[in-house]
């Protein structure tokens, strides 16, 4: 497995593994599809604010991570947040935990002092697989995802890089 920066050229693949996330799960409250056009974009726009959008390969896509400042505004300018997906059939197979050392290292690089999680209560093996990697649960916010008609509540996780 190869952890390198996300391409253009991986939109589709990015998409295939994100979209049955967001239309057949609660692991993110975000209920729009991604095209390969959006995907592109977002490669674009944190490329170009300096932060990574990575992505795991082996003979296939394997998963994708990226991170952006967590809230904005200046006070906010060293917490970042990060995402990451992994194909259905990568996990449990150190792809996660490769993502997420090569995207806090970018971070920490990056000036970056603490990394949160925002995990779907709906995701608990995402809550072991975090506290495993040296996240604790900070908060758990009730009730703020909205998707399936019911609501889902939101664990905020924090490391110091």
């Amino acid at each position: 497995m190869k952890i390198r920066p996300a391409t253009a050229q991986d939109a589709d693949a990015i998409c295939a593994i994100w979209n049955p996330v967001i239309r057949d799960t609660g692991i993110t409250f975000n209920a729009v599809v991604k095209t390969p056009d959006d995907v592109r974009a977002m490669i674009q726009e944190k490329t170009a604010q300096g932060y990574a959008f990575l992505v795991a390969e082996g003979d296939t896509l394997q998963g994708l991570g990226t991170y952006g400042q967590f809230r904005g505004g200046v006070g906010y300018a060293r917490t970042a947040e990060h995402s990451i997906i992994l194909g259905p059939d990568t996990r449990g197979q150190g792809v996660g935990r490769a993502l997420m050392a090569a995207l806090e290292a970018d971070a920490k690089a990056q000036g970056f002092h603490s990394m949160f999680a925002g995990v779907s209560g709906e995701n608990p093996n995402a809550v072991k697989f975090h506290a495993a990697l040296g996240y604790a649960e900070v908060a758990t916010l009730r009730e703020v995802g909205f998707k399936f008609n019911r609501w889902f509540d939101l664990v905020l996780m924090q490391k110091m890089l």
